[in-house]
């Protein structure tokens, strides 16, 4: 579980981004490194008891996180680390183009959700395909009270068109999302709950109510 350890480590790090510190500090990274670890290997035995792709997949969950060191070579900040953990939870592998499962670990500053953040021009193209011929069933799928009460925000877009995409008419009852660049949900965690020890149980709720969205969008990546 993730403990208050990992989070001032965190904190310590945001005020002390420099590798001299860090260097000096390896232990206590290798405690809160462990601890998240600990964290996506729970989270993926819970995720395997609803999603089938996770459960066939054998993820090394190392495979799922985050470096913590930053790429600074086109960067004007060139702070060496990132001062969070992230994870990301997918059958496809986390460089893969398929939706999953994420989490961010900072404090003040958690969260996690699901689905497919900033796709690439072709990937994109076929989710807005399977939305457009589908729309009925991606209505009732984010209609539903339980997914409301997770994400109140509803899917959210990792960037928005002004205009209709190219072969879609403004007048199209899903033209609204077939807008949207990536389709995600989000849902916001405070530092008590992040230390608690029903966290992970928590997060497994939030990712069981996000999975259909999440096979809704890989199905349109899945087909022959």
């Amino acid at each position: 579980m993730i403990t208050d350890t990992t989070l001032a480590f965190l904190r310590e790090l945001k005020g002390n981004n420099e590798r001299v510190w860090f260097t000096e500090h390896k232990s206590e990274y290798q405690q809160a490194y462990g601890e998240m670890l600990d964290t996506v290997l729970q989270l993926l035995v819970a995720i395997s008891a609803f999603d089938q792709g996770i459960a066939l997949s054998g993820l090394d969950p190392k495979s799922c996180m985050m470096r913590i060191n930053r790429d600074i070579r086109f960067s004007k900040d060139k702070s060496p680390y990132k001062t969070n953990f992230f994870a990301f939870i997918s059958k496809g592998g986390r460089k893969g183009p398929l939706g999953g499962y994420y989490l961010h670990i900072e404090p003040g500053a958690t969260f996690a959700g699901g689905g497919i953040y900033m796709p690439e021009a072709a990937v994109l193209e076929e989710l807005r395909r399977e939305i457009d011929a589908h729309f009925a069933e991606w209505q009732s799928l984010i209609a539903q009270k339980e997914f409301s009460s997770h994400f109140p925000e509803g899917i959210l877009p990792s960037g928005k068109l002004v205009r209709p995409p190219k072969g879609y008419d403004s007048t199209n009852p899903a033209i609204e999302y077939l807008k949207f660049k990536g389709y995600y949900t989000q849902r916001f965690f405070t530092d008590d709950e992040v230390t608690n020890p029903g966290f992970v149980a928590e997060l497994a709720k939030t990712f069981g109510v996000v999975s259909p969205l999440v096979q809704f969008l890989n199905g349109a990546l899945s087909r022959e």
